[in-house]
């Protein structure tokens, strides 16, 4: 009987030990994570008002700041269509993906497919990766346009 009490007392401390190591090391943040270079990033599950009350900027933010500041009136117009932008903070430049979604429908053959393609070129000259990928997403899901960055 002192065994099997020995036995259950220590798979009770191996489960509280588990339990502890992953509270510890949960990523529940509130919608957020820390990027590759310790800078808090708004995910999927945040909103922009959640990263721009902490004073970090959303990456759809910092891309239409770049885009206003480099790009040619056309794309400015096309990038106030943008909605969220992922993946452009995490390069490694091997496989680089970034993803931008805009309020556009129709897809690839609809009639946004051309400011697509210009939110696409105008991420291209915002940021440099060896082997990246920009993919331009309309309301749907639909891809309008893509891009090597």
């Amino acid at each position: 009987m002192a065994k099997g009490l020995k036995i259950a007392g220590g798979i009770i401390v191996g489960l509280i030990a588990i339990g502890a190591c992953n509270a510890a090391t949960n990523d529940n943040d509130g919608g957020t994570k820390a990027g590759t270079d310790g800078v808090k990033q708004t995910t999927s599950s945040g909103s922009k008002s959640e990263a721009s009350a902490a004073g970090k900027k959303t990456q759809a933010e910092e891309f239409t700041d770049c885009v206003n500041k480099n790009g040619t009136p056309t794309e400015k117009t096309a990038v106030k269509h943008v909605t969220k932008v992922t993946g452009a903070d995490k390069q490694n430049n091997i496989l680089d993906n970034a993803e931008i979604y805009t309020d556009f429908t129709g897809g690839i053959v609809g009639p946004h497919a051309g400011e697509g393609k210009l939110i696409a070129s105008a991420f291209t000259s915002c940021y440099e990766s060896d082997n990246g990928l920009v993919t331009v997403y309309d309301k749907d899901g639909e891809i309008l346009a893509n891009a090597n960055f």
